[in-house]
């Protein structure tokens, strides 16, 4: 006989089943109608567990919550099937013919419960301690083969996903590399910005860079601040200029003299300390 408390949870428990139920049907999303679906499962768990029956409440939340109803979640998600696709047909015709297979399934049920004659009850045995066991060795053992099929379509479903979902890409990858060599044939400078050099006296957005020869670098500067006239001058003393450039090296040279004019030098100073010696000998 079924309890007080069981009562309340299950009058609790069915009008929201329901409206889960006709949220499938209506939602608007695929989302919110998978979530419904996820909650009367749930539900359905809890009472399972309320009528002493253990094993099909958790076999609820493990394999079709946890597992079928997120596949289907995570697979809407990721395909991202939103509710302009489903006003859509992708057949003519299609919505006259789930109308009319849900009404002759409807008949069938009602047909069905109608013959329906129901015995006195015969108490818990289906749910003793022993009967999860003798289901695993009903599956495990008659029913392996179809076990495996099962396994192999679970495996190809997630397969089917991630292909589903998998993107090629419109370009393919740029290495630096490759944007050094773009940088190259348009012109453009290959460093970053240069930062104020060793003349700068002060680091304000507004004012140019001075490169270690004193002048200013225009692209240190951004050119909205150029175009809305902010742009500051970076005054460098022109005394400072042309002895920076007298001593700068000319391209393509080096600042140390070659090995002949080394060898040279050695020698005239070798033979001028000769003649010294000579003289002061005599």
């Amino acid at each position: 006989m079924t309890s007080t408390a069981e009562a309340v949870l299950f009058w609790s428990l069915a009008p929201l089943m329901v409206l889960a139920a006709m949220g499938l049907l209506f939602a608007r999303k695929a989302v919110h109608a998978t979530i419904s679906v996820v909650f009367v499962m749930i539900s359905l768990a809890v009472l399972y567990v309320a009528n002493e029956a253990p094993f099909l409440g958790i076999a609820q939340v493990v394999v079709y919550t946890g597992a079928i109803m997120m596949l289907f979640l995570f697979v809407i998600m990721l395909v991202g099937v939103g509710a302009s696709d489903s006003l859509v047909e992708t057949v003519r015709g299609q919505r006259f013919i789930g109308v009319l297979f849900a009404g002759g399934l409807a008949i069938i049920l009602l047909a069905f419960l109608g013959r329906l004659t129901v015995g006195p009850g015969v108490g818990h045995e289906a749910t003793v301690a022993d009967n999860p066991t003798a289901i695993a060795r009903v599956l495990l053992g008659n029913f392996v083969f179809p076990l495996e099929l099962v396994g192999v379509l679970l495996v190809t479903a997630a397969l089917a996903a991630l292909s589903l979902t998998h993107q090629r890409r419109l370009r393919d990858r740029v290495s630096q590399k490759d944007l050094a060599d773009a940088r190259v044939a348009q012109g453009r400078r290959l460093t970053p910005l240069p930062s104020p050099g060793v003349f700068a006296g002060r680091n304000a957005m507004d004012v140019p860079a001075l490169d270690p020869h004193g002048r200013p670098v225009e692209s240190s500067v951004s050119r909205v601040l150029r175009a809305r006239g902010q742009e500051r001058d970076a005054f460098v003393d022109p005394e400072i200029i042309e002895v920076t450039e007298a001593s700068r090296p000319a391209v393509g040279t080096w600042d140390r003299p070659e090995r002949g004019s080394d060898s040279a030098e050695s020698a005239a100073s070798e033979g001028d300390s000769n003649t010294r010696e000579e003289s002061g000998e005599k």
